[in-house]
Formats: structure tokens, sequence, C-alpha cells
């Protein structure tokens, strides 16, 4: 009891409260999801402005998850001494610098300019701003805390991504970037009035953040993330043909059905925090073997409308492991908290590219639409495993270092 009251005395507190924290730091994660995703949508507009091809103006998602890949890690050691609350607006100010440049852009290459400045912020913000979440909470709440803060990344699925890109086809796809940009301003003046002041790690530094790329289970929690998580994007990345071509639905389906993956998604990310509080391993197995069985169930029923929404609706709940996992770094980095949390997100998009690639292969080898439910499985079983050996190598490395702490002693 001291010690709960101790830790209690020695948290931020939230000047308005815990919740409205809570909606602020989630509104961040939605206007970024946001922007991340409605790219795709927009991606005939803005191939037509830039006189290039659709498949060329795919560039704009490759320039976003580059400064995605890079921003992350980099930004998370430059800025370690940092307080938190002033780095959550400075990485939000760069979000809407790059939105800025975007919808200004004359050009194809300032165009790929302002994608890559609008994704250097976005992994060390869903970093940052989870810790931010953990801190202002108990630590048998730190999970729950991150899975408010990500549902609004997956609340992007189902509210920003839609209003963003009706402005986009009713206004042009420079409203669309317009409105991110003062969107993000928004943000910052919701992070000034709700987010307490607070202090990095006294032992924080960009040399203790690189130290900890040195423990070998912030690599295995990671390569879980980047292998495991593949499967589902290797199932999103071609969700609408399947949906056309297998399911038989109309494209104009495509959107609620959409939807309804998202609304997976937010009740995943809040249901699996409260989850992992209560018991973190176990819950992070619970939750890679539904997600086997769902993506499974997807390759099986993907001809039948019933079969595919409910399997789809299941799927996204499986993202319930990415408040779990996110907690998981935050055990097995030691001093490196930002750079680990950070880089949770860059193994997100490694694991898009992964999904996406895979997927592909099989599509083009002629298995159908439906196979990547197969592919996705295999990756399913492949995080699985790491996940395994990670807690091997963990339990082997304590059982050894209690066996050096006896013979010290005798």
């Amino acid at each position: 009891m001291a010690t709960n009251n101790n830790q209690a005395l020695t948290r931020p507190v939230p000047p308005h409260g815990l919740f409205a924290a809570f909606i602020a730091l989630a509104f961040g994660g939605l206007f970024i999801g946001t922007g991340e995703f409605v790219s795709m949508s927009l991606l005939p507009d803005l191939a037509s402005t830039m006189n290039i091809s659709i498949p060329d103006a795919g560039s704009y998602i490759s320039a976003y998850a580059l400064g995605v890949v890079i921003g992350a890690p980099a930004l998370a050691i430059l800025a370690a001494r940092w307080p938190r609350r002033v780095l959550l607006i400075a990485l939000l100010v760069l979000f809407s610098a790059g939105y800025a440049l975007s919808a200004a852009a004359w050009s194809h290459q300032s165009l790929l300019i302002g994608r890559f400045i609008g994704g250097l912020p976005h992994g060390a913000y869903y970093g940052v701003a989870c810790l931010v979440a953990a801190s202002l909470v108990a630590d048998n709440k730190k999970a729950q805390a991150a899975g408010y803060v990500m549902a609004g990344l997956a609340a992007a699925n189902v509210i920003g991504v839609p209003v963003a890109t009706w402005i986009g086809q009713h206004l042009g796809w420079r409203a669309t970037f317009w409105t991110l940009t003062f969107s993000g301003f928004i943000t910052v003046a919701l992070f000034m009035y709700f987010i307490p002041e607070i202090q990095p790690d006294s032992k924080a530094s960009p040399r203790s953040e690189l130290k900890g790329l040195t423990r070998p289970l912030v690599w295995l929690t990671l390569a879980t993330a980047a292998i495991g998580f593949g499967g589902m994007f290797a199932v999103y990345s071609y969700i609408t043909p399947t949906l056309t071509e297998v399911t038989g639905l109309e494209l104009n389906d495509v959107p609620m059905v959409l939807a309804l993956w998202g609304t997976g998604m937010v009740c995943g990310n809040i249901i699996g925090g409260r989850m992992a509080d209560q018991n973190l391993i176990r819950t992070i197995f619970i939750i890679m073997i539904w997600n086997l069985v769902s993506l499974a169930l997807f390759a099986l029923l993907a001809s039948s409308v019933i079969g595919t929404l409910i399997t789809l609706f299941m799927i996204g709940c499986g993202f319930a492991l990415v408040p779990a996992l996110q907690v998981r770094l935050m055990e097995v980095a030691g001093d490196a908290q930002t750079l680990a949390a950070a880089l949770n997100h860059s193994a997100f998009n490694i694991s898009n590219a992964i999904g996406a690639s895979f997927g592909g292969l099989s599509i083009a080898y002629g298995f159908g639409w439906a196979s990547t439910g197969w592919v996705a499985s295999v990756l399913a079983i492949l995080g699985l495993l790491l996940m395994a050996f990670s807690m091997i190598y963990q339990n082997y490395q304590t059982a050894r270092g209690q066996q050096e702490i006896a013979q010290n002693e005798l």
C-alpha cells in the first residue's frame, strides 16, 4: 500500500483529468493515422495533378513509410532529454509542417518531400504518447493507457479516413492536407491545456537510448511485431479486390466493411490493454493464437459474405496485440524507453511491407486473392515462434543470473 501511495504522489497529474488527457493523446493518434491511410484513397487524384501514373504515385506512400522508419529512431535519440509534452508538441508541429508542404506542393518532388517530412514524427509520436499515458497511471494500468492512445490510430480507419476522403473527393486533395495541417495545431492546443509537464527519466540520454539496442529481448520483441503483424497486413493490403472478386461485394460496400475492421481495431486496443494489465505474457500468446485462427478462417470463409464480415472484425480485434507489445518493450528496454517505444511503430511499418510483399507474391503465383489469409497464417505462426523463443531466452537469462548470484554468495 505504501508503494502504491508513493507511486501516486510521484505521478504527473493532468490539469483537467485523466480521461481528458487520454482523449487529447488519442486525437493526435487519430490525425496522424488519418494522414497515413488517406493517401491510399487519394492516389488517383494525386497522380492526375502531378501528371504521373497511379503506380508512380505509390511513391508518396513509400516516402511516408521511409520517413516513419528513419524518424522514429532518429527523433527518439536526439530528443531523449526533452520534456515529453514539449517533445509531443514538437512532433505535431513537424507533422503540420509536412502536411502544409504537401498541400502547397508544386511538383512531384516537392510532394515527395512533404510526405517524407509528414512521416518523420509518426513512430516517435505514438511511442512517446504511449509513454506519457503510461506515466499518468499506476503500473498495473500501463497497457490499458497505451491501448487508449492506440485506439486513436484505430479510429482513423473508422472516422478519420472516411471524412478526409470525402473532403478530398469534394474539395480536392489539397484541402485534405490543409485540414490535417490545422488538425495538428489544434492538437497542440489540446496538449497545452490537458497534458501536464512531464520530465524525461533523469538517466535518459542519446547514449542510454542507443545502449538499449544491445538488449537481445528488445530485438526479439521488435521482430515479433514485424513478423507477427505481417499477417494482418498481408490481408489488409489486398482486401478490396478480395472483397469484390472473391466475396462478391460491390465496390461501394468496401468502405463499410473497412469501417467494421476499424471498429474491431478500436475494441481490440481497449480490451487488449485491460487484458495485458492482468497478465502481459499470457495475453500476448492468447492474442497471437486468436490472430492465427482469425486469419486462417478468413482464407476458408472469404467466399461467404457473413463469414468474411465476422473474420474481418476478428482480425481487427487482433490489434489488441499493439498495447501488449508496447508494454512488453517498456519492460525489456531498460533506460531506452523512448527509442524502444518509437521503434515499435517502425516495426509495424516493416510488417506492412513484409505482409504486402508476401501476399502479393502469393497472388502473382496464381494462388488467388484469398490465399493472403494462408500467407498471413504462416506469418502469424512465425510470430508465435519468435515470442516463444524470446520467453525461453528470458527464462534462461534469469536462471543464469540467479545461478551467478548464488555462486557469489558461497
